[in-house]
């Protein structure tokens, strides 16, 4: 059997449950070496949050693993020399591999390995992303220069959608060399039990004075510049119907400007961070999800997914990477220009009336999620490894 090293930063609620799933299908023998030693726990600052989090679903359980000794002066995934473990590249050696995962170039160590195995191993890399961001025309030629030599260490890339796939193949990846692996997350534990879930909103919604005619948009995420919240602030200042809510969920920079907003509209909500086994019902306490996304970096919002296996409309920028992939304007949501937003403006005030198109939305994203599952990700990993020679 096909023995795969993942090497990744530190445990992560999205990935972790299809580590476990790679591992209980025994098509391969996986090993995750994660480089950000310390965290031995699963709890760590997360400087967007602006907080610690302990992620209350396993991110251990169920697959091989190890914390390889990290050295870094200041440990993290948010700079390139937060990640320096001079032991990895021999430990992953000793588990003799036939074929190494790096998740992201842009740590000192995860670079180093791709340079290492390449041409020794076949090197597969995962990444999510995008071109939505380019600026200026002498960055984006020194930009190109660089990635293509990054990329040049990389034998295949597992790409999440089509705005990844358009990076990957803009930086010299061709196309046989590229292999779909979408973006997902759990969808059961966010639909079911559906009627247990809803009747948590309905409690937390009563306990928050949200009122059976209200209209409640919904924000879920870190709140900083690059994420936007305070356009939907603005979305309020300009709709002044008593019935449209806004449900703040998330923490961050902007949180004290949110609060300050919320003093003075007494239709801003906020819950600050919750963690993911409470999500579910707090997404069943909105009507529409919005991601109002400026960028840069905003590569995918897995909140969508989330919010679509709960049956919910969504709503994203142009800035936002996997609104292209996740979303049919007019089917199970709309795909927004910040600079052009009467489509939503139209929608708010077409639903403050009847949600019955709402409604609609959302069994059409319940639909439309079905395509972008933890098992769509590992049979095509399992698939690409066990295809190399």
């Amino acid at each position: 059997m096909k023995r795969l090293a993942i090497i990744s930063t530190h445990p992560i609620q999205y990935n972790a449950p299809w580590f476990r799933l790679l591992a209980e299908r025994q098509h391969l023998v996986l090993k995750v070496f994660y480089t950000w030693g310390q965290l031995k726990e699963s709890k760590k600052y997360d400087p967007g949050f602006d907080k610690e989090v302990n992620w209350d679903i396993p991110l251990l359980d169920g697959y091989d693993y190890t914390f390889v000794q990290n050295v870094a002066g200041k440990p993290g995934s948010h700079h390139f020399n937060g990640i320096v473990n001079p032991g990895l590249i021999n430990e992953i050696k000793a588990w003799k591999p036939n074929a190494v995962l790096v998740f992201g170039w842009c740590f000192n160590s995860h670079l180093k390995c791709l340079r290492y195995f390449h041409k020794k191993l076949p090197v597969f890399f995962r990444g999510d992303s995008t071109l939505l961001d380019e600026q200026g025309i002498v960055k984006k030629y020194f930009r190109r220069f660089f990635l293509r030599w990054v990329y040049s260490f990389v034998d295949y890339a597992f790409y999440v959608g089509s705005n990844n796939k358009a990076y990957f193949s803009e930086y010299g990846l061709k196309a046989d060399q590229l292999i779909y692996a979408p973006h997902a997350i759990d969808n059961e534990r966010f639909s079911e039990p559906d009627d247990v879930f809803q009747k948590e909103a309905v409690a937390l919604k009563n306990n928050s004075g949200i009122q059976q005619g209200d209209l409640v948009l919904l924000f879920v995420g870190k709140l900083e510049q690059k994420k936007n919240p305070v356009f939907l602030i603005k979305l309020l200042e300009k709709i002044k119907d008593k019935r449209l809510k806004v449900l703040f969920v998330g923490s961050g920079e902007m949180s004290d400007e949110i609060k300050l907003a919320a003093l003075m509209d007494d239709r801003i909500l906020m819950f600050g961070f919750r963690n993911q086994q409470q999500m579910p019902a707090i997404y069943r306490m909105s009507d529409i999800l919005i991601l109002p996304s400026k960028g840069p970096g905003e590569t995918w919002g897995l909140a969508l997914n989330e919010a679509m296996a709960c049956g919910k409309a969504v709503v994203a920028t142009t800035k936002t990477g996997g609104a292209a992939d996740l979303i049919r304007n007019d089917i199970n949501g709309l795909i927004i220009d910040l600079e052009n937003r009467n489509s939503l403006d139209l929608l708010i005030a077409t639903s403050l009336k009847d949600k019955r198109t709402l409604e609609e939305m959302g069994r059409q994203s319940r639909i439309a999620i079905r395509s972008f599952t933890f098992t769509h990700i590992v049979t095509a990993i399992e698939y690409a490894v066990n295809s190399i020679e």
